[in-house]
């Protein structure tokens, strides 16, 4: 096994606990969705991507780390995924993004580095105002 790293990212609509859980759950659900792994705490069934029912577990994670712009700090969003996802054994920390002049505001960025098999192919997950953010990067892999 190898460990290959895993990108996602969300806008947040503000700077309050309630929007940080929100968008933190709604992007790791969807993560984990996308790349079948089962939380250990049962939040959206089982994903069917690839044609079969994935059967990856959370033991497959080796850490995750969540970002945020500074106009986010009204809570860490590691707290969510520890009480409501029940990733207590998961080593996770909390960052803040550099604080790059005309970058994206009030955005949440997780990256969940996963033990995998050489073949495993990660695909990101950019959700709301976040899918800008795709558009670079796409424009980058075609200069390449």
């Amino acid at each position: 096994m190898i460990s290959k790293g895993i990108r996602g990212a969300i806008t947040v609509d503000n700077n309050s606990k309630e929007a940080l859980k929100e968008a933190t759950l709604e992007l790791l659900l969807e993560m984990f969705m996308q790349y079948c792994i089962e939380p250990p705490l049962s939040m959206g069934g089982v994903s069917e991507s690839d044609g079969g029912i994935c059967n990856n577990s959370t033991e497959n994670i080796s850490h995750i780390i969540f970002t945020t712009t500074n106009d986010l700090n009204a809570e860490f969003p590691a707290k969510f995924a520890r009480l409501d996802m029940g990733l207590k054994d998961t080593a996770m920390m909390c960052f803040h993004e550099l604080d790059v002049p005309n970058s994206l505001p009030m955005c949440l960025r997780i990256l969940i580095v996963l033990n995998c098999e050489e073949n495993f192919i990660p695909k990101f997950v950019y959700l709301k105002g976040a899918e800008s953010l795709r558009k670079h990067i796409s424009m980058l892999e075609n200069q390449a």
